[in-house]
């Protein structure tokens, strides 16, 4: 029987082992580059990743340079350093490929939770909405009143300003335009408006309804219109009643010719320019209207158109004839609007409710009442 030999203790498994281990640290050590303390304290920072120390044992190896250790074992300690050392790069690797996986994860369910383009909304099968417009009515004006419109029509000049409010909201209709179908160039309207640049429409107008007042002395036979007539009457009564003497007139109506040959006297007298400033041509006197009337005093006997102005008669007519629907037509200090040297003695019926209006609102000629322009000259 042969020699036994003993097994030899560096053979055992167990030396085989560990000297299998040191072999792989070692050769860990040399391909693996040593990784600085401050990197891997960023490496950390940078992951969050949970600080990794080594044991206290392994830590002691490491501190220890000499002594009884033998190099086995600091091999030995060398592989569980760096072991330790790719475990804590494995787990920042993962924490920042987590991170930044997040911020991936992020942009992509943002971009997939966006609306995806659909095209053109549908048009339904009616078809789009139509907006509905809604009508806006027209300001009334007093010319879409019927009761106007059937005054107007009547031919009853009170009746057509009580339908529209009087006479401050007749006139302010009037001047201010919303009133067309009040026409001031009409001459059987009170309102009319006859001056220099107004002829009467046609020239050779004649007025209708033609009478002498009643009670009213007459220097010559000369009519009026019917409201202007009984107008009178009542004024020359009330002057006489309070004292300041009796009125009686020269001059109402005056036809298209009488108008030329009374036009042509005052050119004879004074030529055209002169002429001009005293009577009116024929066709654009207001005398022609039969809405005028020329007034003189009296005291038994009658006097003079130029003594009007200064008569207690002519005082009387200033403060009161507009209560009676007439107005001093040709004013003091107005020739630059009128066309006419003031005239006391030339009353024009305007009507009872204009004449008002015209005193209250302390106009002095009918151009500026309905808001004409002057017309000083033909």
């Amino acid at each position: 029987m042969g020699r036994v030999i003993p097994p030899d203790p560096e053979r055992s498994p167990r030396r085989a082992a560990r000297a299998e281990a040191e072999r792989l640290a070692t050769a860990a050590v040399a391909v693996t580059p040593p990784v600085e303390p401050a990197t891997r304290r960023r490496l950390r920072a940078e992951s969050g990743a949970p600080s990794v120390r080594a044991p206290v044992g392994i830590r002691a190896l490491l501190a220890v340079r000499g002594g009884t250790l033998t190099m086995r074992r600091r091999r030995a300690g060398l592989l569980v350093v760096a072991l330790l050392i790719m475990a804590t790069g494995a787990v920042a690797i993962g924490a920042a490929a987590s991170a930044g996986g997040g911020e991936v994860a992020a942009q992509t369910a943002t971009v997939d939770t966006a609306p995806a383009f659909q095209g053109p909304p549908a048009v339904p099968a009616e078809g789009l909405p139509v907006p509905q417009l809604a009508a806006v009515p027209a300001t009334a004006t007093p010319c879409d009143d019927p009761a106007v419109t059937a005054a107007l029509a009547s031919g009853d000049d009170a009746a057509v300003i009580s339908a529209i409010g009087g006479g401050d909201a007749f006139r302010e209709a009037v001047a201010s335009g919303i009133a067309p179908c009040v026409s001031l160039s009409d001459p059987n309207r009170e309102w009319v408006v006859v001056n220099k640049q107004r002829p009467l429409d046609p020239l050779d107008y004649r007025a209708g309804d033609l009478v002498m007042p009643q009670n009213v002395r007459a220097l010559e036979e000369s009519a009026l219109r019917s409201a202007p007539a009984s107008a009178l009457t009542e004024l020359v009564r009330a002057a006489s009643d309070a004292g300041a003497g009796e009125i009686g007139f020269l001059s109402a109506f005056r036809s298209y010719s009488t108008q030329q040959s009374t036009y042509a006297g005052r050119v004879d007298v004074g030529g055209v320019e002169e002429a001009d400033r005293e009577s009116a041509r024929a066709g654009y006197s207001e005398h022609q209207t039969g809405l005028a009337v020329d007034i003189v005093p009296c005291d038994g006997s009658c006097g003079t158109l130029d003594d009007i102005a200064s008569s207690p008669q002519g005082a009387w007519v200033r403060d009161h004839a507009w209560e009676y629907g007439f107005i001093t037509r040709y004013a003091e200090g107005r020739e630059s609007v009128s066309g006419y040297l003031p005239e006391a003695w030339h009353q024009r019926y305007i009507g009872r409710e204009l004449a008002r209006a015209y005193h209250e609102g302390g106009y002095t000629t009918l151009e500026e009442f309905f808001g004409l322009p002057a017309a000083p000259t033909y």
